[in-house]
């Protein structure tokens, strides 16, 4: 299917489609053709209006001067007799000749005009005369006796074109119709008309033609352009591979130009892609083996920290608060380290040890665990009727729970309400966890699953953040084909995570209750309404949360609501 072309934004914030260059090039060419056909059409009918009317305006005067007769005598006296007007219908005038015969103060004494009359089957109709109307008279005469041809609307006859003249015979105003010049201009019209239009449709399917081919090499590019477009090369060992083909990368041409631009850009992109993976190669590689080398020193760390503390000699209170420091800050780069290891594996893309699972029990121990160690928020569950079955590694899910609800807990203010919802959206599995906290600015959004991320004053938290919850998150979550988001704003922050869901009727389904109903703690870690059958009860003291320390500056995501708690 070929892409649609881009819309780009006009006035008053509408759209408008941008044309292609083939669609361009044939209707530049097409418009190109019919200025060209309009200049032509428009001189030849000038020229051609100016040949007939000075033709015509050559009879009119034969015809005056056949009426008027030569000059005029003074001394000899105009003599007005029937014959006067006799000029109108003998041969040589066109049908609809008009004549009027004028006395010396420009009345009109008599007025004629040719008419084709009846006559007997089989003879040539004769020429007769009929006299001029008074609205007829009116407009003949309303021109100007200059002796020059003016064009005069006779009512019903039409347009004629009228001349004064005066003789030995007296003074006339004669005219002649023009109805055959305009018939000649019509029909010159509309023969250029047919013959532009097959000629602009002819210009368009031969331009459509000779630019399709002209341009089936760029084409060729693009599509080679296209194909590297759509390589991942953001991540991961890349081979980039495509090229456009030698036959269209000859710089004699402009569309090599193109081809052999775009070679060598993608050769200068390979060589920097595997420069990339080189340096991630070396470093992910360091990340590990330091990761791995830093647990046993650390572990040594707390162990000797603790035994010191717990034993029989008496150590003063500086020394214990020493010590207990120690233990602490080598918990918590016991944890860090552990959270590095765990990216680097992800990284290097080991596989997970995937089972089928119900994904509800999980969201409820998690919830469970993170009331214990949040009891001033309310913690409200919304899960669905059947179970929520995925293939996973329960251990990753379950980070990835502790690590959503740890985020949430320490990065908004007590009493605020977290959801955990989990439902079923087609063929994926849709996790939200929902907050009612101040939400994340809009700055920190795009920025919240990078490692090492850090939130705002405003999502300040008391424990230390080592910055990689998040980004465990979106690792664990893209290791099991899924994805996360995050859609924040005062008032309201959700992270989604969709994962794909196990077909229908698995395995987990014999074993798994049919699903629970909402379940709410309160801000004083109270029991729950109406838990689920597979919920724990709360224990004393919350397990560490591997990495989970930390939010970012967004951390809830989009996901639709499947049953509401009171």
């Amino acid at each position: 299917m070929k892409p649609r072309p881009p819309r780009r934004a006009g006035p008053a914030g509408t759209t408008r489609r941008t044309w292609s260059l083939r669609t361009r090039l044939v209707v530049s060419a097409v418009a190109l053709v019919a200025v060209v056909c309009a200049v032509i059409a428009t001189v030849t009918t000038i020229a051609l209006s100016t040949s007939l009317y000075d033709q015509l305006d050559a009879r009119l005067a034969e015809v005056a001067g056949r009426a008027a007769g030569p000059p005029r005598d003074p001394q000899r006296p105009v003599i007005i007799t029937e014959d006067s007007l006799r000029f109108v219908s003998s041969g040589g005038q066109p049908l609809g000749t008009i004549g009027a015969f004028l006395d010396n103060n420009g009345s009109v004494v008599d007025s004629a005009i040719s008419v084709q009359q009846k006559s007997a089957k089989g003879t040539a109709p004769p020429v007769g005369r009929e006299p001029l109307t008074a609205a007829q008279i009116d407009a003949l005469t309303s021109v100007s006796w200059d002796g020059r041809p003016h064009t005069a609307d006779i009512p019903g006859q039409g347009e004629y074109r009228v001349k004064s003249a005066s003789g030995a015979n007296g003074m006339y105003l004669v005219g002649i119709p023009t109805r055959e010049a305009r018939d000649t201009l019509s029909t010159l019209i509309v023969a250029e008309i047919c013959v532009t239009a097959a000629g602009l449709v002819a210009a368009a399917l031969a331009g459509t033609a000779i630019v399709r081919i002209a341009l089936r090499p760029l084409r060729r590019v693009a599509a080679t352009a296209t194909r590297v477009s759509e390589l991942p090369l953001h991540s991961g060992e890349v081979a980039l591979h495509e090229r456009v083909p030698a036959a269209e990368a000859d710089p004699h041409t402009e569309v090599g130009q193109v081809g052999a631009a775009l070679n060598r850009m993608l050769g200068h992109v390979g060589s920097a892609l595997v420069a990339r993976q080189e340096s991630e190669t070396r470093v992910r590689q360091f990340v590990a083996d330091a990761s791995h080398e830093l647990r046993t020193p650390l572990a040594s760390i707390r162990g000797y920290a603790e035994l010191t503390r717990r034993g029989r000699e008496e150590t003063g209170p500086d020394t214990r608060h020493a010590l207990g420091r120690i233990e602490s800050e080598a918990h918590r780069m016991s944890g860090l380290v552990e959270d590095l290891l765990l990216l680097a594996r992800l990284d290097a893309g080991r596989p997970l040890s995937r089972t089928e699972l119900d994904l509800s029990p999980l969201v409820v121990d998690a919830v469970s665990d993170a009331r214990a160690a949040g009891p001033d928020h309310a913690w409200v569950l919304e899960l669905p009727d059947r179970p929520a079955l995925l293939q996973g590694e329960p251990a990753r899910l379950h980070q990835v729970l502790v690590n959503l609800f740890a985020n949430a807990r320490t990065h908004t203010p007590p009493g605020t309400r977290v959801t955990a919802r989990v439902e079923r959206r087609g063929q994926r599995l849709v996790l939200a966890v929902e907050d009612d906290g101040p939400g994340i600015p809009a700055e920190l959004r795009p920025h919240v699953f990078e490692r090492f991320a850090r939130g705002d004053a405003s999502r300040s938290r008391n424990a230390g953040s080592t910055g990689l919850g998040l980004a465990i998150v979106q690792a664990v979550v893209e290791a099991h084909g899924g994805r996360v988001t995050v859609d924040s704003a005062p008032g309201r922050t959700v992270f989604a995570v969709h994962l794909p869901a196990a077909p229908a009727g698995g395995s987990a389904a014999k074993g798994s209750p049919s699903g629970c109903s909402a379940a709410k703690a309160g801000p004083s870690g109270g029991p729950a309404a109406k838990a689920c059958p597979s919920e724990k009860s709360p224990p004393e003291k919350s397990p560490p949360e591997k990495g989970s320390s930390e939010k970012g500056p967004s951390e809830k995501s989009a996901s639709a609501h499947s049953r509401s708690t009171g």
